[in-house]
Parts: C-alpha cells; sequence; structure tokens
C-alpha cells in the first residue's frame, strides 16, 4: 500500500489503505477541522518528530464498556476512596501531564505544542473531554479522549501515583456506560487495558460501529 502524504487541504484516503501497521498518511496538520474529521473516520494522529502521522489498524483495540473488568485489588483502593473523582474539570492540565510524563521506551513526547492548542479548542467546543484522579487535592491521574456521538476514543492517561490512571478509567469507563456510551476505543494493545476488558476486533467491524454510533 502506498503511503500517502497530505497537504493544507483537509481530507484523508480510505482506511483500506493503511499500510500492514496500520499507518494510513503523513503530514498535513493537526488543526480542529483536521482533527474531527479524523475520528469521525476512525483515524488518530501520532507523531514521528515533527510530522503527524495518521493511523488506522486492523485490528483494533477497543472496550465495550459492559465487558470492564475490575480485579479485586482494585475493588479495594475503590473502597478505601483514598482518590476522589471528577470529570472536566481540569483539562489543561491533563493535557499538559500526558504531554510531560516521562514513558519507558519513549524519547519525548508525541503531544506537540500544536496538538495541545487543538486538543484545548476540541475541548471548549465539547468534543474533547477528560477524568480526574485526585488525592488530598493535588490531581494525580487521568485521561483523556474525543467523544463522536456513543464513541468514546481514547488518547491518553497519565499516573502520579499508583494506580491513580487506572482508578481514573475504571470510575470514566462506569460512566461512560451510564451515558449509553456504545464502544471505548483504546487504539493499539497494551497489557494493561486487556487487564480491563479491552479486545481486538476487525477494522472492517470497528468501522460499521462508527457509522451507526458516531
Amino acid at each position: 500500500m502506498p503511503l500517502y502524504a497530505l497537504d493544507q487541504n483537509i481530507w484523508f484516503p480510505p482506511v483500506t489503505e493503511a499500510m500492514e501497521d496500520g499507518l494510513l498518511a503523513m503530514g498535513g496538520d493537526v488543526s480542529v477541522e483536521r482533527l474531527i474529521l479524523a475520528y469521525q473516520q476512525g483515524i488518530f494522529p501520532w507523531y514521528d518528530g515533527d510530522v503527524p502521522l495518521w493511523w488506522c489498524p486492523d485490528p483494533r483495540f477497543v472496550l465495550f464498556p459492559e465487558k470492564l473488568k475490575v480485579s479485586k485489588s482494585m475493588e479495594t483502593v475503590i473502597r478505601k476512596k483514598q482518590f476522589r473523582f471528577s470529570i472536566n474539570t481540569a483539562f489543561s492540565q491533563v493535557i499538559n501531564h500526558c504531554k510531560e510524563l516521562q514513558r519507558k521506551g519513549q524519547d519525548g513526547t508525541w503531544i506537540t505544542d500544536e496538538l495541545e492548542l487543538s486538543l484545548n479548542e476540541l475541548h471548549a467546543r465539547g468534543y474533547a473531554h477528560c477524568a480526574e484522579t485526585w488525592m488530598d487535592n493535588e490531581l494525580v491521574g487521568g485521561l483523556y479522549g474525543i467523544r463522536m456521538g456513543n464513541l468514546f476514543f481514547g488518547e491518553s492517561m497519565f499516573s502520579k501515583k499508583s494506580n491513580a490512571s487506572k482508578f481514573a478509567f475504571i470510575k470514566y469507563v462506569d460512566h461512560l456506560r451510564k451515558e449509553n456510551v456504545f464502544l471505548i476505543d483504546c487504539q493499539v494493545h497494551t497489557e494493561h487495558l486487556e487487564s480491563l476488558g479491552a479486545e481486538m476486533i476487525p477494522r472492517e467491524q470497528f468501522m460499521k460501529i462508527i457509522k451507526i454510533y458516531g
């Protein structure tokens, strides 16, 4: 498959044109309008240096909210009430923490200044949302993503205390389930999210779900 090079025109090739690893296109920008179009088509951004890369892997790693798995140890953490949960009260802080977090095996961050600005604008427009974990009035964990209809596209999470991001994830999935969100996109496989109930589905099935629930 060819790797498409995007220009300043806002468009994407068909997701079936993605390479074996899911890479569909490179270039363009991460403007609010392009990001909205990307998520509407099941495409998400990642960076390689200063160049935006656009992905739509097959299979796709997702979580159906009703399949969330909560371990006994996390049930204990939740019962202890050492953490406090909130939604959309510190979006810019969550983004900044995700941006600055040092991740094992990664050199630098994929959240650029340009993307950070666009995400904050998406939040102002009601597309981007976050969940937060607090301990003693300190933000110690959280996650953010994009809401499209009854779908939530999870993007990144951070944790400054053990179990803080997992706590935010569990509580937010429960919140989304109550709001009739049908599916949470987790993008690519991680053992962490698999332990919480995420699974692989074919891209074709994922795209059909987007058309129905997005």
